[in-house]
């Protein structure tokens, strides 16, 4: 018989924290490397809408910078990160083409922040996704995908060619890194927290 004066809660211990989940936007340019940054960091198999490139996307897509790439997504990536014991962040990727953006209004509905993802060969791929969360006032930073790890712009450079405001964090990343992109998402996430706490104040 346990005595009158326990309790689950005191015999187990403290209460456990609850959790808190978020939603944040992955968005950039064609082949920029969102796909890529959902299935680094994602704690379960990505859900990815991946379509085989054909020859109807030959005058449409610019496979210049990235003549190796074969799919694309069509609709959205989708994947979950634990940052802490208490905080989930689920992740959705955009696509990248023009074709697909009517959807971006639907994916971006209760997000807490986007990162836009840059490939500075192709800065000008950006202005449509800076332009988008700009108008829409969704707290974002800029991540500049060093895909062969080397930085060819100075970050001063690139913010001033994009024209982001000094508010605005940029950091360097590399999509295919777990560490790498999970340092990005938390920079998103304190960046928000700040952003929502000025307006509240």
């Amino acid at each position: 018989m346990g005595s009158a004066g326990s309790s689950p809660l005191s015999a187990r211990g403290a209460a456990p924290q609850p959790t808190t989940s978020a939603k944040i936007v992955v968005a950039g340019g064609f082949g920029v490397g969102k796909t890529t940054l959902v299935g680094s960091v994602s704690e379960i198999v990505p859900l990815t809408t991946e379509a085989v490139m054909t020859e109807a996307s030959v005058d449409v897509d610019d496979l210049s910078s990235t003549p190796n790439k074969v799919t694309t997504t069509v609709a959205m990536d989708f994947g979950r990160v634990s940052l802490d014991s208490d905080l989930i962040l689920y992740l959705f990727g955009t696509p990248g083409q023009h074709r697909f953006w009517f959807m971006w209004d639907d994916l971006v509905r209760g997000a807490i922040g986007a990162i836009v993802l840059v490939d500075t060969r192709r800065l000008a791929d950006a202005f449509a996704s800076i332009d988008f969360f700009e108008d829409r006032g969704l707290p974002y930073v800029v991540a500049l995908n060093c895909f062969d790890r080397v930085l060819h712009h100075r970050i001063d450079d690139v913010r001033d060619a994009l024209t982001v405001e000094p508010s605005v964090p940029i950091v360097t990343t590399d999509a295919r890194d777990r560490d790498s992109t999970k340092e990005t998402l938390i920079t998103l996430v304190e960046h928000a927290m700040q952003q929502r706490m000025s307006r509240a104040g």
